[in-house]
């Protein structure tokens, strides 16, 4: 266990740096920040001297609780600033759980007049869970066989490494091209007229998709064709593979199965309503199509970014809305949901089950990207469907008997195990926010983040008996 204390610890002393860096460029929250980092960084310091010579052999079992704990550690650390600046510890917890899982649910009102060192430090949060998932499902996640991504460590890893060497230069060409995604997104946003420090926040929360903007209005506080457009084509770089990039640069392919999927559920989603805009409100066609692109792709990629009431218009469009909730962007990407791949495995898995019953001598075996699926692969993608359905309805369950209705309740499970930040309906939609929540569905929909972010399985295995009893 001491390795897992040490990179605790460590992970402490690295917020503690980001939360001075705060408190040197933001004076209206400098002390608040600068107390926040000398906390940070003393207990930080202290978990690392305490264990620096007892770094035993991390295990498999310790990967778990590593994975487990660090978000946990992250998000209290990020809390600990938004407590000193004056917000309440739950609040402050829930805003910070859902930053660092990217998940852009927010109780934050009155953004246009808070000042920039809590913006800044909200979007940081983002941009630095979003990275952090990434190399979390490339390194950690296919190691656990979690839903399905040991299927990931070969697309990425026997692919990727391959080109490029080892493990670590891949995970550092994964790096270079999430800053230079987020460069090019700054350079876009201030072509299209935002201030440096609008484009600066909006570009950390876009590329990470994770959606906390700088306004009560979410990105339509930008009257902007131009803004919109360019923020629609972001958000959905950062819901591609970093692996499919790296190949991309590398190898000169575009081919990838899950690429095609996603591209191909969202051309369908947005064709399909658009149409139904057109046909119930007398909104010209560019307009259309551009509020219902940035919408769909917003929510399918679990950024949470909102430009319009999609809720308004109509019952076919919050159906659509809510199943598109859960879709997810790819695997290997900084987006949340179920991903696209396990959407093509639990496809295939299912076409071929039907097969066997219309020819029960038949010998069938789903491929992707070309090779065949394992059983486990195949086991833990239907595995994590089914923990993913019962976990929606237990978290939906208990948020009901809180006292949220049935359309809040269901929806906020839903939008915090995917990580997408706007709910359904008038309480929690894309026109309103978590603030009117009483405490304990706070913590529950924090809990619900947390474990969507990790893929629920990572943490229901510390819950159980067998894990530690093994441990002992």
């Amino acid at each position: 266990m001491g390795y897992v204390v040490f990179i605790n610890g460590s992970l402490l002393i690295f917020a503690s740096v980001l939360e001075g860096f705060d408190a040197v460029f933001f004076g209206a929250t400098r002390g608040d920040f600068a107390a926040a980092a000398l906390v940070t960084a003393t207990i930080g310091a202290c978990l690392c001297i305490a264990t620096s010579d007892r770094r035993d052999t991390i295990e498999r079992r310790h990967t778990f609780i590593l994975t487990a704990s660090l978000w946990l550690t992250a998000a209290a650390a990020g809390a600990l600033p938004l407590i000193l600046w004056g917000l309440d510890p739950t609040d402050a917890f829930f805003e910070a759980m859902s930053g660092i899982t990217t998940t852009g649910s927010t109780v934050m009102t009155g953004l246009d007049r808070t000042p920039q060192g809590i913006l800044i430090w909200r979007a940081i949060l983002q941009w630095i869970g979003g990275v952090g998932f990434i190399v979390t499902g490339m390194a950690l996640l296919p190691i656990l066989k979690v839903g399905g991504m040991q299927l990931f460590r070969t697309e990425s890893s026997e692919r990727g490494e391959k080109e490029l060497g080892s493990a670590a230069r891949f995970a550092a060409a994964t790096i270079w091209i999430y800053l230079a995604l987020t460069a090019a997104c700054i350079l876009v946003y201030e072509a299209g007229g935002m201030t440096g420090f609008d484009a600066v926040a909006h570009a950390l929360t876009t590329v990470s998709t994770g959606g906390y903007s700088t306004y009560d209005a979410s990105f339509g506080h930008f009257d902007s064709g131009f803004l919109q457009w360019a923020a629609t084509g972001f958000m959905l770089s950062g819901a591609l593979p970093f692996a499919w990039y790296i190949r991309l640069a590398s190898r000169r392919t575009v081919q990838s199965e899950q690429v095609r999927a996603l591209l191909t559920g969202l051309a369908a989603a947005i064709a399909a309503l658009t149409l139904w805009r057109l046909a119930t409100s007398d909104i010209g066609v560019e307009p259309a199509l551009r509020e219902v692109a940035f919408s769909v792709v917003s929510v399918v990629t679990t950024t949470g970014f909102a430009t319009a009431d999609y809720t308004s218009w109509g019952p076919a469009a919050v159906v659509a809305f809510f199943l598109l909730t859960a879709t997810g962007g790819c695997t290997g990407s900084t987006a949340g949901g179920v991903k696209a791949m396990r959407w093509i495995v639990f496809a295939k898995r299912t076409r071929d089950q039907i097969r066997r019953i219309t020819r029960p001598h038949g010998l069938f075996k789903a491929r992707y990207e070309g090779r065949p699926l394992q059983d486990d692969v195949l086991d833990g993608v239907i595995a994590f469907f089914t923990f993913y359905t019962l976990t929606v309805l237990s978290l939906g369950l208990i948020l009901n008997f809180l006292g949220l209705d049935l359309l809040t309740s269901v929806s906020g499970a839903v939008t915090a195990l995917a990580n997408v930040g706007p709910g359904i309906g008038p309480v929690i939609g894309p026109a309103g926010n978590f603030a009117t929540l009483p405490d304990p569905a706070k913590w529950v929909l924090s809990f619900g983040m947390y474990l969507g972010r990790l893929e629920m399985l990572t943490v229901y295995v510390l819950l159980t008996r067998t894990f530690w009893a093994d441990a002992a």
